[in-house]
Parts: structure tokens; C-alpha cells; sequence
């Protein structure tokens, strides 16, 4: 049994635009307590300390806080090395610096390389989960589970299934893109605490066969995720109106392919209407809100409101490499801004949910992680408000937990996290 005493703070709920302070859980001077890789209990450290065993080690971390690990609902590991590259909206971005990089995964151990390199920026930025897009080679797949297993995170990933309108060098086939994502399921879904995703990259870049050949992987293996992109940018949407006349909608054309249901991820979802929402809400779609991909890409704004009222499940994506930042504290200061812009608000609160505990529920793992209830997986990160001196005057001056997570969301880097933690084990190369 360990503990660890600092300041504490989970969601319970989605706290919403007005932070219902019924949501969420602060102690001030709180402990977390974790057994067997599990969270044991969590409350205030006065009341707990007297009921520990007296061989149960203490962690002070006094004056940081412990947040649950943060959870990315959408990230392109292999666009690690192409992030932040200028100039180009969606489709000739795809075409400039996503569709040559990728090329490069034809090299297993590239792919090794970068699936190291990545799930180490993912630790370092506090994130403890994933859901994670490889290339269309099939040993993409199995590096990026490589490297997230020896890790101990919870990442769910796939390769890519894409066979038109992208080059040759990363085109599969209906055939063989279903029997290399069988053989991928078969190796990795289930195995310790990694999940497989059938993803085929977006309508455009697949064939009808092809999706035909996905939705058949999806209805033999119902309890695998799904994964896509859905409604990013204009001219996008407008090409897959003219690919797919007979759909009413993007959305359709997943629907049609029985590519829409529970575990089901669509990042973006920019452009879409009522109709549309309410389909997703009721096949148990959820949404990955990437907002520093929006923004980056000049794809649009992200209507969150709208997608919360019609009962979509949501969770925050960096959505690296068109995305700026592996770190969802620096994505969640973005959607603040989106929010913003449209008249809406973002408290930190309501970041927070959308980052761990919305994430869980949009990946439905919120029965694992995503909150410090009694049984869930021990995944948290300790945050620092002295990771740089203008977050340590900048915090020094809030009056409230919340204010100084949301000082952390606007002003924070990875020098604010002090340590990220994996099944209550410090993860290697993270600070104590």
C-alpha cells in the first residue's frame, strides 16, 4: 500500500459551463491511497492517515496536486516528427507532410523508434491512456503496442486501413487490410491493458469495399474500438458528398458501413447538423474534441455545447502531428479559447473532466480509469505549480484549487509535471 498526501482533484460528473461543484471532488490536503496497482480510497489526509497499515509508505508531495492521468482521444503517433509544420489546410497538409512521413513506417524499425520516442512525450506531458492512429504498415500497429506495453499505459490503437486518393506507397487493398487487422486483433486486443481500433483513415481515403471489409471486422469483434476522422474541414465534407452521393451525410456513410456504434471515435466533428448529432448520440458514437488541430489547420470551431445537449460522449485529442502539442493541459487551454470565440465557457474544471474522466467515458473505459473511485486503475500525474517561476507567482496569487488548475491550463509545459504515475508506479523517466 502507498499513499500519496497532496492536494487532490477528480470529476465525478461533467461539471459543465458553470462548474457544478457537485461534479468534482477537492481536497485541499488530501490523500490518494493505492494497493495492487488500484486506487484504495481518496479523501482528506487527516481522515485517512490514522486508518493506513503501519508498513504503508507516504509520499509527500505537499504543495502539487494530484489529477487523475490524462487521456488522449486522438493522437497520430507517427506525425510526432512532423508537428508544427507550416502553412496548409486539411487535404494538401495530408498530402505535403502527413502522407511522406508516414512513407517513412515502411522501416520496422523506424517504427519502433518513433513509438519509443512518442509514448516517452506522452509520459512526460502526463498522459496515461491513448487512443492512438499508426500508418497502414501492420507493424505500426505492433510498435506502437510494443511500446506502450513495456510502459504499462492503456493505449488503444490500430493500423490504418486506406486504399484511394492516396499514394501508392500507402495503399492497401479490402483484403488485405481486413486480414492484417484480423491478425492485429487476434495478437493485441485484450492483451494486458491494450485495445485494437479498426481505422480507416477517413471516407475519402477508402473504398466502399473497403469500409464493407471494416464494418465486417466490426460486427465479428464488437467489443474492439473504432476510429476515424468525421466532418474536419469544408472541402473535405464536400468530397465525400460527391464519393458518396447516396449518403445524406459523412456521418451516413459510416453509418451505412455499420462503422457507427458503442466504441465508435470520431475526431473533429466540426461540421455537422441536429439530425447528425442525435444519430451519434443514439448508436453510441463519441466525439474527440482536438482544438489546437482546428485552430492550426484553420478547419473550425468545435461546438461542444451542442454536442454535450445532444448526449454525445466527449473527450479532449492533441491530434499530433496536425495538432501543436502532446500535452492535453496546453490542448485544453486551446478548446478554452474555441470555447471562448463561440460565447461559451471553459472553467478548469469542466478541462479537467473533458481530459480524464470525459475521455474514459467517450472511450468507455470509464469503469477503469478516469477518476480516483474505489477499484479504477492507479493512472494520475502530479502537477507542480513551481514547474517555472511564472506558474509559481501566477498560482501564489489564487485563492482556489480551481483557479490554480486553470492558471496550470494556460501557463503550464511538461516542467509542471512532477512525476506521472502508471498503476501506482512512478512511470521510468518521469521526475519523483
Amino acid at each position: 500500500m502507498r499513499a500519496l498526501r497532496a492536494s487532490v482533484l477528480h470529476c465525478v460528473a461533467d461539471p459543465g459551463e458553470a462548474s457544478d461543484p457537485r461534479a468534482f471532488e477537492c481536497f485541499e490536503d488530501g490523500l490518494l491511497v493505492v494497493e495492487g496497482g488500484h486506487v484504495a480510497d481518496v479523501g482528506p489526509a487527516d481522515a485517512l492517515l490514522s486508518k493506513l497499515p503501519s508498513d504503508a509508505e507516504i509520499v509527500d508531495c505537499s504543495g502539487k496536486l494530484i489529477v487523475p492521468g490524462f487521456i488522449d482521444c486522438h493522437v497520430h503517433f507517427p506525425q510526432l516528427d512532423i508537428i508544427g509544420s507550416f502553412g496548409a489546410q486539411l487535404l494538401d497538409w495530408l498530402n505535403q507532410y502527413a502522407y511522406p512521413v508516414e512513407m517513412k513506417f515502411a522501416d520496422p524499425d523506424h517504427a519502433r523508434d518513433v513509438a519509443r520516442a512518442f509514448v516517452d512525450e506522452l509520459l512526460r506531458n502526463g498522459t496515461t491512456s491513448a487512443l492512438v492512429f499508426g500508418t497502414v504498415h501492420a507493424h505500426s500497429a505492433d510498435a506502437i503496442f510494443e511500446a506502450a506495453n513495456a510502459r504499462g499505459m492503456r493505449v488503444v490503437a490500430g493500423k490504418v486501413l486506406m486504399d484511394s486518393n492516396c499514394p501508392e506507397a500507402l495503399r492497401d487493398d479490402p483484403e488485405s487490410g481486413y486480414a492484417e487487422s484480423k491478425v492485429l486483433i487476434e495478437r493485441w486486443h485484450g492483451n494486458g491493458r491494450l485495445g485494437y481500433a479498426i481505422t480507416p483513415r477517413f471516407a475519402l481515403t477508402s473504398s466502399r469495399e473497403q469500409l464493407e471489409s471494416a464494418g465486417r471486422l466490426a460486427s465479428e469483434y464488437p467489443d474492439v474500438w473504432i476510429h476515424t476522422h468525421l466532418a474536419e474541414n469544408h472541402d473535405e465534407v464536400e468530397e465525400i458528398a460527391r464519393q458518396f452521393p447516396d449518403s445524406r451525410s459523412y456521418l451516413d456513410v459510416y453509418d451505412r458501413y455499420g462503422l457507427l456504434r458503442e466504441r465508435a471515435v470520431f475526431a473533429h466533428c466540426l461540421h455537422m447538423d441536429d439530425e447528425d448529432r442525435s444519430r451519434m448520440a443514439g448508436k453510441g458514437g463519441a466525439a474527440a474534441f482536438c482544438p489546437t488541430s482546428n485552430l492550426f489547420l484553420g478547419s473550425g470551431l468545435f461546438d461542444l455545447p451542442a454536442i454535450r445537449a445532444a448526449g454525445i460522449r466527449c473527450g479532449l485529442g492533441t491530434d499530433v502531428g496536425g495538432g501543436t502539442s502532446l500535452s492535453l493541459l496546453a490542448t485544453a487551454s486551446e478548446a478554452y479559447k474555441v470555447l471562448h470565440l463561440q460565447e461559451h465557457a471553459l472553467p478548469a474544471s469542466r478541462a479537467l473532466y473533458l481530459a480524464t474522466l470525459g475521455a474514459a467515458e467517450a472511450l468507455y473505459l470509464d469503469d477503469k480509469i478516469g477518476n480516483f473511485e474505489t477499484g479504477k486503475e492507479a493512472d494520475f500525474v502530479v502537477l507542480d505549480f513551481e514547474g517555472s517561476e511564472l506558474t509559481a507567482r501566477r498560482t501564489a496569487a489564487a485563492e482556489s484549487i480551481e483557479e490554480k488548475l486553470f492558471a496550470l491550463m494556460t501557463l503550464a509545459d511538461d516542467r509542471n509535471v512532477a512525476s506521472t504515475w502508471i498503476l501506482g508506479e512512478r512511470a521510468t523517466g518521469t521526475a519523483s
